[in-house]
């Protein structure tokens, strides 16, 4: 079973956040042949999940950022290692994630993404609700989803 932390971009190590970078650009840029600026500002503000085996290698990875004087939590750049598809771990990093929030963001009233289409059913089996139309984001289509903590 895989351990997961959460760290704020100053906690990292040089080796996680070499991981970090290398399995984004893997999948994000190479795999999916989407070429865009994958490291970005979000990486200072946001909260890094990150799941790792028992030889200390990243299996998955998403992280989360703060908005709106952090009453908006966004749940973004969501990997599983390759090597490591196929066994749940996707939902476990998502439920880890939204287990995380209310600690890490006390003030959190909902919860958003931007979700490739293909994977629309799966963030709504969490509860996610679609709020926008599909619309390309450097050429795969994505959609706008959110999850209301109040009422």
């Amino acid at each position: 079973m895989d351990r997961n932390e959460v760290k704020t971009f100053p906690e990292l190590t040089t080796q996680e956040l070499f991981q970090i970078y290398k399995l984004r650009v893997a999948v994000f840029v190479v795999e999916q042949k989407c070429y865009y600026q994958e490291v970005d500002d979000d990486d200072l503000i946001a909260y890094h999940l990150m799941f790792k085996d028992s030889q200390n290698e990243l299996t998955a990875y998403a992280r989360i950022i703060p908005e709106k004087n952090a009453t908006i939590a966004r749940i973004g750049r969501v990997v599983v290692n390759p090597n490591h598809r196929g066994g749940g771990l996707g939902r476990e990093l998502v439920q880890a994630a939204l287990d995380r929030i209310p600690s890490l963001m006390p003030h959190t009233a909902k919860i958003v993404l931007a979700g490739q289409e293909y994977l629309n059913e799966f963030y709504k089996s969490f509860g996610f609700k679609n709020v926008s139309d599909v619309y390309l984001e450097d050429g795969i289509p994505h959609i706008d989803m959110e999850m209301p903590l109040t009422d």
